[in-house]
């Protein structure tokens, strides 16, 4: 029982475990389909232990065996019971855990994990092969920033908690960056700083290099006149209180989000770049005043980004995270007649398009964070029900998403078509991760990839 498996990654003995012994890493490695949290991280990989959170309120502990602590070549963890939340795990699963690292020339490791457990390597087979394709992902993603002189910065980021927020943060710092939470609770360490978006503290920024803006209210939700202020107040004025600030405090970069709200809720298939005007609906004047309120940053000499995201896909949250189950039940379907464009971009090609626009001097004003290959809705159905391997034949009526959203709400996000194109990328030969809706759900799902066509050369 157990698994033994390994991986060679592109990058240095010394960089890999490094990667591995900075705050995030575990963040970083956990598979999103799976149902647990990280509660805690371990401090170190000598005797730190990390905490995450099960269904029931039960609890997975792991701690690390200083005896095996070996840097750079290897660390061990093992499950233990810490309090009774734990005890079930800690006593009924046996788990040990080897993380081995070997140089293999002076620019490739080879990545091993051993794990003595009850449970079959085929169950396990997925999470490693997750692991893997991130580290080496990630590795990449920050070697290429490198190349172009990008070293360690300090960023401030708002919305640090949320689903783009967790995944950013955690990739920051393992690639070296200190990253300061700005959050509106008392600061548990030294990490965060308080911030009132209404009136940030005049010292809010000092030693900051870079903001990364993401805060503000979900979009989710019945689009009453209530919902509309809270998703409008949340944006407008807390990111024009934000950028007065970088700009007197001489931050170099400010990354504020976005969405392709901007283009309108229904432009046909006209392809939509960063090039054309805004569109029409609620949602398109909210991010059309959302993104001028970053004008006093700009007009003070401050390179401003605004990334115009599309519809992200994680098991972890936004839209996947509402359609799997039902999918997963064989009750998902197509939206009215399915041709609705839907512009979507893996999570992971989310956080690069953020990293790029830290290290990509070259990049200013609006970027559609979009994966190249737009799919009609239709099409996006088909493909997530393949992966699950269930049907899904009946198409779902607008009335229903209705009962939920409104009128408003359905022709604004759940009717919505957009074909959005990501020029600016494009033209900055970006790399993506996961161009292809199949992979990319393929990856966060934890499923195997597609067999190859014979057929094709």
């Amino acid at each position: 029982m157990g698994i033994e498996c390994s991986s060679i990654v592109e990058a240095p003995l010394t960089e890999v475990f490094d990667w591995f012994a900075r705050p995030g890493a575990f963040r970083r490695l956990s598979p999103p389909w799976q149902p647990l949290s990280l509660v805690s991280e371990a401090r170190s990989l000598a005797d730190g232990r990390a905490v995450l959170a099960l269904p029931g309120g039960l609890r997975w502990v792991a701690q690390h065996d200083r005896t095996a602590y070996n840097p750079p070549y290897r660390f061990a963890d093992a499950v233990v019971v810490d309090g009774l939340a734990s005890a079930p795990a800690g006593l009924a699963v046996h788990w040990k855990h080897l993380h081995e690292f070997e140089a293999v020339d002076a620019t490739h490791t080879r990545v091993a994990d051993k794990v003595d457990t009850p449970i079959p390597a085929a169950v396990l087979r997925s999470t490693f092969d997750y692991r893997y394709r991130q580290l080496a992902d990630d590795l990449a993603a920050h070697r290429r920033a490198a190349a172009r002189g990008f070293g360690p910065i300090t960023v401030a980021v708002t919305g640090a908690s949320g689903l783009v927020g967790s995944a950013l943060t955690a990739f920051l710092t393992t690639g070296g960056h200190t990253v300061v939470r700005l959050t509106r609770h008392t600061p548990r360490d030294t990490t965060e700083r308080q911030w009132n978006p209404d009136d940030p503290a005049p010292d809010l920024l000092d030693g900051v290099d870079a903001v990364v803006h993401l805060a503000g209210a979900s979009i989710a939700g019945r689009f009453t006149d209530r919902h509309k202020r809270e998703i409008a107040d949340s944006r407008i004025g807390p990111t024009r209180a934000l950028a007065e600030l970088a700009a007197r405090a001489g931050v170099s970069t400010f990354v504020s989000a976005s969405a392709i709200g901007y283009y309108g809720y229904d432009r046909g298939d006209e392809i939509l770049t960063e090039e054309c005007e805004r569109g029409e609906g609620f949602l398109a004047d909210v991010v059309d005043a959302w993104e001028a309120a970053t004008a006093p940053a700009a007009a003070a000499g401050t390179r401003v980004v605004r990334v115009r995201t599309g519809i992200v896909q994680s098991p972890a949250g936004g839209t996947l995270r509402m359609l799997r189950p039902l999918f997963a039940l064989g009750l998902g379907g197509r939206i009215g007649d399915g041709r609705q464009w839907l512009s979507w971009i893996g999570i992971d090609d989310l956080i690069d398009v953020y990293h790029r626009a830290l290290w990509d001097d070259s990049l200013s004003g609006p970027v559609n964070a979009v994966a190249p290959n737009p799919v009609r809705n239709s099409e996006y159905t088909a493909t997530l029900a393949g992966v699950l391997h269930r049907p899904a034949v009946l198409p779902v009526p607008k009335f229903g998403p209705a009962l939920l959203l409104g009128s408003e709400g359905v022709r604004e996000l759940a009717a919505a078509s957009q074909w959005v194109a990501p020029a600016r990328l494009a033209a900055a030969d970006h790399h993506f991760r996961t161009p292809d809706l199949e992979a990319a759900l393929r990856h966060l799902l934890g499923r195997e990839p597609a067999p190859a066509d014979p057929s094709a050369n």
